[in-house]
C-alpha cells in the first residue's frame, strides 16, 4: 500500500477517533495518553529540518560550477514566490469582494460591531473612521454602544500576539535585512524560528566553498553530502511511521477545539461563511491554480500525476500545520517522486519553506475583508490593495510554525486601520483552517521548484512511479 494511502487512512480514523471520542467523553485520555505522540512527531521532523536545510543549501550550492547560476537560480526562485503570493492574496481578495461572506452575519449583529468599532477609534490615538460613515451621530443605533465582550483566555493570547507584532514592526526598514545575518550560527541552528540565518550561512558557506582549490575542500564536500544523506534517511525512518503519527495529531488537534461533536459543529456554524469562503480559495489554490501552472510548463506531468507524486507531503503539512515540519518529506517528494534535481531541491525547498506563505497571505486577505465587512466598514480598492501588499510582505519571513498568520495578520489590520484585536473573531477556527494554509504553502513550494528545474533543464520526470 503506497504511503500516501496509509497516510489518509491515518487521517480518517483521526478524525472518526476524535469525534467518538468527545461523544464518549474520552477527550482527556486522548489529550494525555494519544496527543503526545502527535507531538513527538512534530519534534522529530522539526530537529531533522533544520539541519537538513543547512546541509542541503551547502551540497546544492558546493555542486555548482558557476556563480552565475547561482544567481540566475536565486532570482528565479525569489521572483516565483512573489508571484505565487500575489497571485493567491488576488484570488482571496477577488472571492471575499464577490461573495461577502461578512454580510451573511445578522444585520443587527453588524450593526452593533460597526458602533464598538467607532468607540475603538475614538479611543485610539492616530486612528480614523476608514469609510467616513458615523454610526455613532444616528440616533437608530444609540442604544447599541456596548463594550466588546472577550474572554480572559483570549485577551490574553490578543495581547501576547500583539507584542509579538510590535517586535517585528520596530527597528528600521532595512531591519529584515538585518535580521537575514546571524550574530551566532550555533543560536540560529537552536532557535527554528531563524530559518533565514541558517539559509544565509548555508549559501554563503557553499559560495566559499567553491572558490578554494578542490583539494582544499574535497573532506568538507563529502562530509556536507554524507551528513545530508544521513538526515534523509533519518526522514525515511520517520515516515514510516508517519500513518500512526498522524492519527494521533488528528485525534488531539479535535480534541483540543471542543469536548463535543456538537461544540465542534457550533464553533463552525458561526463562521460558516468565512470558513466556507476562505477554504473555496485554498483549493483553488491547491487543485486548480498550482498543478495548472505545472500542467502548462511541463507536459510529461499531468495535474492528477503532480498531485499524487506530492501527496505525501501535502498530507502531512494538512496533520502537522508546519512548512518548516513538513519540508524534510516534501524534499523527498519532489526529488523521489517529480523528478527535480539535488541541486534544485536542495536550494528551492528551503527558501520556499520559508518566504512563500501563500495560503497564509491569501487567509490574511479574506480575513481583513471579512472582518470589515462583518464591521460595515467599506474598504476601498487603494486600502484593499494596502493590504495585498502588507499581507504579501508580511509573509516573506513568517515563522513556519503553526498560526504564525495570526501574528501577521495584526500588522495586517494596523496597516489598514482596523482593530487587532479582531483577530479573536476568528480564534475559533483558525486552527484547522491553518491545515488547509500550510497544504496551500507546501504545494506552492512543490510547484516552484518544479517549473524552476524545468527552466534549467534539471527535471527528469520518473515514469515509473
Amino acid at each position: 500500500m503506497p504511503l500516501h494511502v496509509k497516510i489518509i487512512i491515518g487521517l480518517i480514523l483521526g478524525i472518526i477517533y476524535a469525534l467518538l471520542s468527545s461523544y464518549m467523553g474520552w477527550n482527556q485520555f486522548t489529550l494525555n495518553w494519544i496527543n503526545p505522540f502527535g507531538d513527538i512527531f512534530i519534534r522529530l521532523l522539526k530537529f531533522i529540518a533544520v539541519p537538513l536545510v543547512l546541509f542541503s543549501i551547502i551540497a546544492g550550492i558546493s555542486s555548482l560550477t558557476d556563480l552565475t547560476k547561482l544567481g540566475r537560480l536565486g532570482l528565479k526562485t525569489m521572483v516565483a514566490y512573489m508571484t505565487t503570493t500575489v497571485l493567491a492574496v488576488g484570488i482571496g481578495l477577488l472571492l471575499v469582494n464577490v461573495l461577502k461572506p461578512g454580510n451573511y452575519i445578522a444585520e443587527s449583529q453588524r450593526a452593533q460591531n460597526r458602533v464598538q468599532y467607532e468607540l475603538w477609534v475614538q479611543a485610539t490615538p492616530g486612528v480614523e473612521i476608514l469609510d467616513g460613515k458615523s454610526f455613532l451621530t444616528d440616533p437608530a443605533y444609540a442604544d447599541l454602544a456596548d463594550e466588546v465582550e472577550i474572554s480572559e483566555a483570549d485577551a490574553a493570547d490578543i495581547q501576547a500576539k500583539m507584542e509579538a507584532a510590535k517586535e517585528m514592526r520596530g527597528g528600521s526598514p532595512l531591519q529584515f535585512l538585518v535580521d537575514f545575518v546571524p550574530e551566532n550560527i550555533f543560536a540560529a541552528l537552536s532557535d527554528g524560528g531563524k530559518m533565514l540565518q541558517v539559509i544565509f550561512f548555508g549559501i554563503f558557506f557553499g559560495i566559499v566553498l567553491i572558490q578554494l582549490p578542490p583539494a582544499q575542500t574535497k573532506t568538507v564536500i563529502d562530509f556536507v553530502n554524507g551528513t545530508n544523506e544521513v538526515f534523509l534517511k533519518m526522514v525515511e525512518i520517520v515516515m514510516n511511521a508517519a500513518p500512526f503519527f498522524v492519527f494521533a495529531l488528528m485525534a488531539g488537534v479535535i480534541a483540543q477545539m471542543a469536548d463535543t461533536p456538537a461544540e465542534v459543529i457550533e464553533i463552525f456554524k458561526g463562521l460558516a461563511s468565512y470558513s466556507i469562503v476562505l477554504s473555496l480559495g485554498l483549493f483553488l489554490m491547491i487543485f486548480v491554480i498550482y498543478p495548472l501552472i505545472v500542467k502548462l510548463l511541463v507536459r510529461e506531468l499531468t495535474i492528477s500525476e503532480f498531485l499524487r507524486r506530492i501527496s505525501p507531503a501535502q498530507f502531512l503539512a494538512f496533520s502537522t500545520s508546519s512548512s518548516a515540519a513538513t519540508l524534510p518529506v516534501t524534499m523527498e517528494c519532489v526529488r523521489d517522486n517529480i523528478g527535480v534535481s539535488k541541486n534544485v531541491t536542495n536550494f528551492v525547498l528551503p527558501i520556499g519553506a520559508t518566504v512563500n506563505m501563500d495560503g497564509t497571505s491569501l487567509y490574511q486577505g479574506v480575513a481583513v475583508v471579512f472582518m470589515a465587512q462583518m464591521h460595515m466598514v467599506d474598504l476601498s480598492i487603494a486600502q484593499q490593495l494596502t493590504i495585498v501588499l502588507t499581507a504579501t510582505l508580511a509573509s516573506i519571513g513568517s515563522a513556519a510554525v503553526p498560526s504564525a498568520g495570526l501574528v501577521m495578520m495584526i500588522i495586517v489590520l494596523e496597516s489598514v486601520g482596523l482593530n487587532p484585536a479582531w483577530i479573536a473573531i476568528i480564534f475559533p477556527v483558525d486552527r484547522i483552517l491553518d491545515m488547509i494554509r500550510t497544504v496551500v504553502n507546501v504545494t506552492g513550494d512543490a510547484t516552484v521548484s518544479t517549473i524552476i528545474a524545468q527552466s534549467e533543464g534539471e527535471l527528469d520526470v520518473n515514469t515509473g512511479y
